[in-house]
């Protein structure tokens, strides 16, 4: 057995490790209302008034959340979040502890989660990249603690988390697949030989199965999302080549992805962690298979904790070399912090916003302008003959007038990502509103497309109006659907 399977069991140091976790759900509920609602969740409250097992873009949980949530209030609907980001805190904190962690390394594995910058700039809002970390770290929770203690009632539990995460995004899919791998080539092959892990496996697959029905009466979807933001990422300037240093980044300079680094390279050399060695290759594995398929950096979020607990048990313990414990120092996250802050959270006043040169968050030009944009297209519609229907190019601009237009616009429509299977237009609509660059589809099927001018603020688009439409709606809507950008 490792070491870890014989220390003393340790206590989690609750007093700096909820001091921290607290610090940082404070910090995202104080900024969550200060811009307005994300792109992204203004379609998971209109998927969300289309409630499905599955939807062409996600599984079902977000939107069933936003249903929950929905009372017009972004800081309400961040609630799941700004909770998952600092229940996350303890959770990185208690992977620590299982790690024979003591204080120190505690507080600087909660720390390097709070720090960081993925996590903090979409713990801002509700997300799948939000979510699904969390339940990555508690999952990684339920493997360390079960290599220390061997109580197999764990894996039901990990059936259940992974359940829910399957309910999220399908990535975790892929870190059980590599994990299987790695634990048969590097152990500890016992796990595979416990009958609650197949039990859990169950329990995940009772879980993640009306979805799976969903997906397959559809024609699979998800696969074609993926094909599509795989090529939205190979598209972008840099490609592959930004990944890695894209990934470092988003864990957090430098505390984050120093910790990510030296943790990640002790857990694949150090005879310390033998029996957690599969969770390294798990973590090379998801690098590798992500950076093939030209996937997101941020994929591998969900690892970062390991990574970090591991590096600061390292650090704690005095094994680490003295030119890494430059990165055990409170100056160091402190600076780490002021690092992500302005990129990550809404501090900024939306008045700075409109210049380019002054710092902004990553996100926050996403979060402004929708009521504006909204106003704009009604204003245009009621011009405009009596049943015209109302088609965007892009799904958040169909989630945004759904959201701010419910009670003065019909229920708009668009091909783009998962909004396509939410609505369509109706037959007897034969004039149509278009919002956004038209699409091929658009100028195929009517016989006359002219301008009517632009919604401008800061959601500007341009708007058409789509007359003489030639076939029924039942032929022409599949030619609209694009689930790419």
């Amino acid at each position: 057995m490792g070491m870890t399977l014989e220390r003393v069991d340790t206590k989690l140091a609750k007093a700096p490790v909820f001091a921290i976790a607290g610090a940082m759900g404070v910090l995202l509920l104080a900024v969550s209302g200060h811009y307005g609602f994300f792109g992204d969740e203004l379609y998971f409250l209109a998927a969300g008034r289309h409630l499905a097992w599955g939807y062409a873009d996600q599984p079902p949980l977000l939107p069933l959340l936003a249903r929950l949530l929905d009372t017009g209030s972004p800081v309400v609907l961040r609630l799941p979040a700004t909770l998952a980001m600092a229940t996350g805190v303890v959770f990185a904190a208690l992977i620590a502890r299982e790690l024979g962690g003591e204080r120190k390394a505690q507080v600087l594995t909660a720390g390097a989660f709070a720090v960081c910058a993925q996590l903090l700039g979409t713990g801002h809002y509700l997300a799948t990249s939000t979510i699904d970390p969390f339940l990555w770290t508690v999952i990684l929770w339920l493997i360390v603690r079960w290599i220390r203690t061997r109580d197999d009632n764990l894996l039901l539990w990990l059936g259940a988390v992974t359940g829910l995460a399957l309910n999220t995004k399908f990535l975790i899919g892929a870190f059980w697949v590599i994990a299987v791998v790695a634990l048969l080539v590097a152990g500890p092959r016992d796990l595979l030989r416990r009958p609650k892990l197949w039990a859990g496996a169950g329990i995940a697959a009772v879980m993640i199965a009306p979805t799976l029905i969903w997906q397959a009466a559809n024609g699979w979807p998800q696969l074609e999302m993926g094909e599509a933001i795989s090529a939205e990422v190979s598209s972008l300037w840099g490609g592959k080549l930004l990944f890695a240093p894209s990934a470092l980044l988003l864990a957090g300079l430098p505390v984050g992805a120093v910790l990510m680094v030296y943790g990640l390279w002790r857990l694949l050399r150090s005879d310390q962690w033998r029996d957690h060695r599969f969770l390294g290759w798990t973590t090379v594995g998801l690098i590798l298979l992500f950076f093939a398929v030209d996937g997101r950096a941020y994929y591998i979020a969900g690892m970062l904790p390991l990574c970090w607990a591991v590096a600061a048990v390292e650090l704690e313990s005095g094994r680490a070399a003295r030119w890494w414990r430059w990165i055990a120092t409170w100056p160091v996250y402190a600076l780490s912090l002021l690092l992500m802050l302005p990129g990550a959270l809404p501090i900024w006043p939306q008045s700075w916003l409109a210049n380019a040169d002054l710092p902004r968050p990553i996100f926050a030009s996403s979060e402004i302008g929708w009521p504006e944009f909204t106003d704009s297209v009604a204003a245009t519609y009621r011009t405009l003959p009596t049943g015209t229907a109302i088609v965007t190019r892009f799904y958040w601009y169909s989630a945004a007038i759904d959201h701010y237009g419910r009670d003065r616009l019909p229920e708009p429509s668009s091909g783009s990502r998962g909004y396509w299977t939410l609505t369509s237009p109706p037959e007897t609509a034969d004039s149509v509103l278009y919002i956004g660059e038209p699409q091929e589809a658009l100028r195929r099927n009517f016989a006359q497309v002219r301008p009517l001018g632009r919604t401008g603020g800061a959601q500007d688009q341009p708007m058409w109006l789509a007359t003489g439409r030639t076939r029924p709606w039942s032929e022409v809507w599949p030619a609209f659907r694009n689930l790419g950008l």
